[in-house]
């Protein structure tokens, strides 16, 4: 028979065990709430950014009559960016969902680029206060954009690094805490705002 301070010993060792696995899992949840949650900004920001782009156009069209593909180009990128942009925030951080919303905000970027381009060939548009107005809150989200893009992909870099260093990295892969992707725009043209100046 097994001396019961032995048996308590080695049930206080079996309780640590499971109290430290308790931890690494608590952590590993924590981390990614973070990051998900860190999404959403940038999701908040996207979509504000998507209501503003109808209202640019819409003050652009009475004066760019003839720039009739710039405008329909605009818009349909700012509808793909929506919808990839949805379709992210139902999973923040999976890999295909972020490569697809990085891909259309860069084709979004490069078409607002060519209708801000083609607007300096108006000067009663840029002297439109609409557009002045629109111009400034444009700005504004784009800016709250790369801080939330900023601060989603440090709370990426945190979760990752945390699932993948020893002993987590075998916690992680037992309760299925799978990698998160960065939200980074692929084309290196397009990874710059789209100039937004009158």
């Amino acid at each position: 028979m097994i001396p019961v301070y032995i048996l308590i010993g080695l049930l206080v060792v079996v309780l640590l065990l499971v109290m430290w696995a308790v931890g690494i899992y608590n952590r590993l949840v924590a981390l990614r709430n973070r990051f998900r949650n860190a999404f959403s900004q940038i999701d908040v920001q996207l979509k504000r950014r998507y209501d503003l782009i109808p209202n640019l156009v819409e003050t652009a069209k009475g004066y760019m009559k003839h720039e009739r593909e710039t405008l329909e180009a605009v818009i349909n990128a700012r509808n793909q960016a929506a919808s990839a942009g949805q379709a992210a925030a139902q999973k923040p951080g999976d890999p295909s969902a972020m490569k697809s919303l990085g891909q259309a905000e860069g084709q979004l970027n490069g078409a607002l680029g060519r209708l801000f381009a083609l607007s300096e060939n108006y000067p009663d548009l840029k002297a439109n206060q609409n557009m002045l107005a629109l111009q400034e809150e444009l700005t504004s989200t784009e800016n709250k954009v790369a801080f939330s893009r900023q601060a989603y992909n440090d709370a990426v870099m945190t979760y990752n690094t945390q699932r993948e260093v020893f002993p987590n990295v075998i916690f992680a892969g037992m309760f299925n805490f799978q990698p998160a992707e960065f939200f980074e725009i692929e084309d290196a043209g397009q990874r710059e705002a789209p100039k937004v100046a009158f």
